[in-house]
């Protein structure tokens, strides 16, 4: 049975939400009650997750239906693009369900939308958007904080939608103003951690408010860059080409084992097949011994300029 707890809106990835569960990380909005996309609700969702989950599964994925479990956190469900509900544990701390509703659940709705997530962090740079994907840990956050040092704006973190206009021009809608970025990466741009809330307990990763450098308009793909890790000392670029395109943008999708399960593999190959020959697309491949977010901001600029998006 769901309680009964006061109910906010909130504008996040080109979506309006309306959620029980306050979103502190989201632009709050007035909108009437017809203009919902998202309803965010919390219930009990235990005996649910015993009837079809197994002991040893943490994720049971149907078409429009994705369910999962975090210990010590919470259960999850995300239906039909259009609602998610937490059951939240007696242990669970806010800060975590949150990260887990704007993420996870998040890129479960976004798919359930046909709205391509891609895993990374997206730059507005003079009227265009651009994409840095990579694994976790690969620096993508920090590489998207060294552009808002040199005044350019945050699209989105962590979670990028990407959409098709009439024309099948690929579109990034803004997501909400947050960065995550590691205390390594703090240090290195003079930020003093404790002015940032940690996003996890015990952890030195941080949410870091970029009210002032948030894009607030949706703006078209023009390139995607994945960032890698090296063993080399020099940075080096390579261009992405043909179906390589293909595996990389399928490799990035966020929580891409969605897709299978969602009956979404023929929507996912199209999508892509519509993107790939519309933005430049490229590997960037960093040394690990050293401090190269600002070298790969300025090679990324010139890499731009050279392609005349600049």
């Amino acid at each position: 049975m769901i309680n009964t707890f006061k109910k906010n809106v909130y504008k996040a990835f080109g979506l309006t939400i309306l959620s029980e569960i306050p979103l502190l990380e989201l632009i709050q909005t007035n909108v009437v009650s017809d203009e919902i996309d998202i309803v965010i609700e919390r219930a009990d969702l235990s005996r649910l997750w015993l009837q079809h989950a197994s002991s040893d599964e943490d994720f049971v994925i149907k078409k429009d239906w994705v369910m999962f479990r975090m210990p010590e956190t919470a259960i999850f469900l995300v239906q039909n693009g259009r609602r998610i509900l937490v059951s939240p544990m007696n242990v669970a701390h806010e800060n975590e369900i949150r990260l887990y509703i704007l993420g996870t659940c998040m890129g479960a709705i976004l798919l359930q939308r046909k709205i391509l997530p891609l895993h990374g962090s997206a730059i507005a740079i003079n009227g265009k958007a651009y994409a840095i994907v990579g694994d976790s840990g690969a620096g993508k956050s920090t590489l998207a904080s060294a552009f808002l040092t040199r005044g350019f704006q945050l699209l989105s973190d962590d979670v990028i939608p990407v959409t098709l206009d009439n024309e099948n021009i690929p579109i990034i809608k803004p997501s909400y103003p947050q960065q995550k970025l590691w205390l390594e990466s703090l240090n290195h741009f003079g930020m003093e951690s404790n002015k940032y809330q940690p996003l996890f307990v015990r952890e030195t990763k941080y949410a870091v408010p970029v009210h002032s450098q948030f894009a607030t308009e949706a703006l078209p793909l023009a390139g995607i860059f994945e960032l890698v890790k090296g063993d080399k000392e020099e940075i080096e670029l390579q261009p992405i080409q043909n179906l390589k395109r293909f595996y990389k943008l399928y490799y990035h999708t966020y929580r891409n084992f969605f897709i299978e399960g969602s009956g979404l593999m023929e929507w996912h190959f199209n999508t892509c097949s519509k993107i790939i020959n519309k933005i430049d697309f490229y590997q960037l491949r960093r040394p690990t011994t050293r401090f190269t977010a600002h070298d790969l901001t300025e090679l990324i600029l010139n890499t731009i300029k050279v392609e005349g998006k600049v």
